[in-house]
């Protein structure tokens, strides 16, 4: 079931992550297409005047001091295009694509770009069918804006390049057939308007943020879990202690986990001193709100960001409301960048601390579980690999979360000498959220497994729920078997979201 969206208001991250997940259709109320008209007829009446406008009548870049005569300004838009689709590597999947779409909608929608209506309606028509450009997720640098992806998307707009529809790759000329569609010819500026914006950047950022909160959600469970494995105490989530610190994400976190494990029978089994032997914690296990607490106020700063640019216009020149046409520079992509970098840390922190609670469950000597979490052992390897795997996972993860923010490189001839480099910083999150989510379905696997030689006395019901769902997923492991598929179907689980269902009262979107 498509998802209505309509642009009158800025996108809520809600109606983002709807459209991450579902196919989408957008309503162009009255309102929105008068913004177009005018943005559009201001464009219009400078190529009537013969005045000379930057993206309008001229080169571009370097070029730009260089005029355009009337009669050639289609070519010169249709040329941009053409030229600047210079892509490589795997094609972005369709969802991103639709994101997008949807987010050179919104901001095509706020009449500064000066594209007309048809132009904007034939991408509408095309989101409404599922018909998406086929776009190479390498080649920007993110600034000016997307312009090789973006020029992906828009070729297919002219007929040019190709389309997935319902996943099946087709010439576009085909696709915009299906469609009942002609080719688009371009009006003045209209091509500079369609290549030119932070869209791909931020479409990967908010898919990498989407996939956060998942792990981050199963993160908080698969850690609470380990606690009670390991039978750790709650006592470091204090409300008392964190409050004097006054962190909001730590004072957040430490809630959820004091609700994780109420009610857990192991828990209330060693509360007494003169029954827990342990005086202090790992901090793998104590320091979980610093930690994640810590992780999730970078995520919803850079939540907040992605929320804003997703509506922002962010080509070059802009129509203002008095029709003058502006040069600047919201093209550039700083502002993703740091929310990619910012949730990039957040994701190898959160890969980080889970793997350390499995390393310590698999430990006798720390945990006073079996050793690698199975009878037998010796015979049996049991959980050996799967730590190793986490840690390399991890260890991976550490490497991609250098800060892509912190790079750049002279382009089109030093005319654009800083740039944000924040689409591949964006599109890394995918990878470093696959590796994370690994983790924690290993340690969610680990922790399961932990608990139950603790039987018959069980954790809280909200852990018991989630044990409860692995083990429909994954049998006990009472000899050594065949690991990877079960690694995969609980990564697969926390991919879902269903973890995330059961820790209500916190996404880091709150």
């Amino acid at each position: 079931m498509s998802v209505v969206v309509g642009l009158d208001q800025p996108l809520s991250l809600a109606s983002l992550r709807a459209i991450y997940e579902s196919p989408a259709r957008i309503d162009i109320t009255p309102a929105t297409a008068s913004r177009i008209d005018a943005g559009a007829a201001a464009i219009a009446k400078i190529v009537e005047s013969g005045a000379t406008v930057y993206g309008v009548n001229t080169g571009f870049g370097l070029l730009a001091t260089t005029p355009i005569p009337r009669h050639e300004l289609e070519e010169l838009q249709r040329n941009l295009v053409l030229s600047h689709a210079c892509g490589v590597g795997p094609l972005l999947a369709d969802n991103i694509v639709r994101l997008v779409m949807v987010l050179k909608l919104a901001s095509l929608s706020r009449g500064a770009s000066g594209v007309r209506r048809d132009t904007v309606e034939m991408l509408v028509r095309l989101l409404e069918l599922e018909i998406y450009p086929c776009v190479p997720g390498k080649g920007s640098v993110g600034a000016s804006g997307d312009l090789a992806p973006l020029a992906h998307l828009s070729a297919m707009l002219l007929g040019i390049g190709e389309a997935r529809v319902k996943g099946q790759i087709v010439p576009a000329v085909e696709a915009l057939s299906r469609a009942g569609l002609q080719p688009l010819k371009l009006g003045p500026k209209e091509g500079l308007a369609l290549v030119n914006g932070t869209q791909v950047s931020t479409a990967l950022a908010l898919a990498g943020l989407f996939e956060t909160g998942k792990v981050f959600a199963a993160a908080l469970a698969a850690g609470a879990m380990s606690t009670d494995a390991f039978k750790g105490s709650d006592t470091p989530f204090d409300p008392r202690i964190h409050a004097l610190r006054g962190q909001p994400g730590e004072i957040d976190v430490a809630a959820v986990l004091r609700d994780l494990m109420r009610g857990s029978e192991i828990r209330e089994s060693h509360r007494l001193p003169e029954s827990d032997t342990k005086v202090q914690d790992p901090y793998s296990f104590r320091c979980q709100p610093q930690v994640m607490g810590a992780c999730l106020d970078i995520i919803r700063a850079a939540a907040r960001t992605l929320e804003i640019e997703a509506s922002g216009v962010t080509d070059n020149p802009l129509v203002l409301d008095d029709g003058e046409v502006v040069s600047g520079g919201n093209f550039h992509a700083e502002p993703v960048a740091f929310a990619a970098d910012q949730i990039a840390l957040a994701l190898c922190e959160i890969g980080n601390i889970s793997e350390r609670r499995t390393a310590i469950l698999v430990d006798p000597k720390m945990s006073g579980l079996p050793a690698f979490l199975v009878r037998e052992s010796g015979l049996n390897s049991g959980f050996m690999i799967a730590q190793v795997t986490a840690a390399a996972l991890v260890a991976e993860n550490r490497m991609l979360a250098h800060p892509a923010s912190v790079d750049t490189i002279p382009t089109s001839a030093n005319q654009e000498d800083h740039v944000s480099m924040a689409t591949h910083g964006a599109r890394r999150l995918l990878d470093m959220a696959e590796n994370a989510r690994t983790a924690v379905a290993i340690e969610l696997l680990a922790a399961t497994q932990g608990l139950e030689f603790h039987r018959p006395l069980k954790t809280s019901p909200v852990l018991e729920e989630v044990a409860h769902e692995v083990r429909a997923l994954v049998r006990r492991y009472e000899r050594d078997r065949y690991f990877a598929p079960d690694i995969a179907a609980i990564s697969d689980y926390v991919r879902r979201g269903d973890v995330q269902r059961l820790v209500s009262g916190l996404t880091p979107f709150n």
